[in-house]
């Protein structure tokens, strides 16, 4: 057995103990064969030697990384425990670049190593498609690089869309006029401009068509040029829809698709355009497809393991399927 004690060096203990020892606790269950004592701006541990060392360095590795961002919650605390790619990236400081300051003056920034990807392949490619669950941040992301390119006059307009389809339910049932109609559709996206954009700014830019949000049927016939292109809730557009929105594609534009496939609200007999997609599109020279995962997720700490649950409920079905398929064509 083993007995170390360690400093607390530039950090105050609050941030890494968390309230009420919170993230003591948190960080007491991803070491379980050791036993963890926190006293002011001590941590004595005491267990085997390779686990105290792993301890120590994890420790070290947090402290370097507050003194470098400011910050540090039970997020950042998962990640770096779990995710090795994300320490690295965090190691050469490549989080703390702003991507946008937001309309309070809040710098957004990637939080995760696949945002961080989204940022680092919008450089080099002109169309980007980011898949992945709820709450990973790729719209957010991909909003805020649009509103770069637009303030370093990088394109001259930019343009959100989305299929106007939701789980359950059809247009034509909602009350209003087509605006009033399509609006709660398109909300999110109006919600992460004014994150980014202040109000009346971003009223004169939808006004002078500099911003323009609209339903993905509205796409049909443009060719978008000197543009930001960003189409959300993917998954949700057919195969021709989809044919139809990258055949929009002019001069000097960027293209950016985000989506769930696992979130498919599409009738049965329609096809997802955004699995076909990522099929055929994948290997071809100027399109990056990033996989985003539970890692990713910068919600409430309860979406993570929703989204885990699921997976793990839909991989149960999908082996009891199998096992339950004829053997070799025949009926069992």
């Amino acid at each position: 057995m083993t007995e170390k004690i360690i400093f607390l060096d530039g950090i105050d203990p609050v941030v890494l103990l968390g309230p009420n020892n919170r993230l003591l606790d948190q960080l007491q269950s991803y070491f379980p064969k050791i036993r963890i004592i926190a006293r002011g701006n001590e941590i004595k541990c005491i267990g085997e030697d390779e686990e105290v060392n792993l301890f120590a360095e994890k420790i070290a590795d947090i402290n370097d990384y507050y003194m470098k961002y400011h910050r540090f919650d039970v997020e950042d605390l998962e990640r770096f425990i779990l995710d090795p790619d994300h320490l690295r990236s965090a190691s050469t400081g490549e989080f703390e670049d702003a991507l946008v300051y937001g309309s309070t003056g809040k710098p957004v920034r990637a939080r995760t190593v696949n945002q961080l990807q989204l940022v680092k392949d919008y450089a080099i490619n002109d169309l980007i498609i980011a898949e992945g669950p709820a709450g990973t941040g790729k719209t957010y992301t991909a909003i805020a690089l649009a509103v770069r390119a637009l303030k370093n006059r990088e394109v001259k307009k930019i343009v959100l869309t989305r299929p106007a389809v939701e789980a359950g339910e059809r247009l034509g049932f909602l009350p209003g006029d087509m605006k009033e109609k399509l609006d709660p559709y398109l909300q999110p996206l109006y919600d992460a401009l004014h994150d980014m954009i202040p109000y009346r700014k971003l009223e004169i830019w939808i006004e002078d068509g500099t911003v323009q949000i609209a339903p993905l049927a509205f796409m049909r016939g443009r060719t978008l040029e000197n543009s930001f292109v960003i189409l959300d809730e993917a998954q949700n557009a057919t195969v021709s829809q989809l044919k139809m929105f990258l055949t929009r594609m002019g001069m000097n534009s960027k293209f950016i698709m985000t989506g769930d496939t696992t979130q498919i609200d599409l009738p049965k007999k329609s096809e997802s355009g955004l699995l076909q997609a990522i099929k055929i599109l994948n290997g071809i020279e100027g399109i990056s497809i990033i996989r985003f995962d539970e890692r990713d997720i910068v919600r409430h700490k309860l979406v993570k393991h929703i989204v885990r649950a699921y997976e793990k409920e839909e991989n149960n079905i999908r082996s009891l399927s199998d096992n339950n398929k004829p053997e070799n064509g025949k009926d069992q």
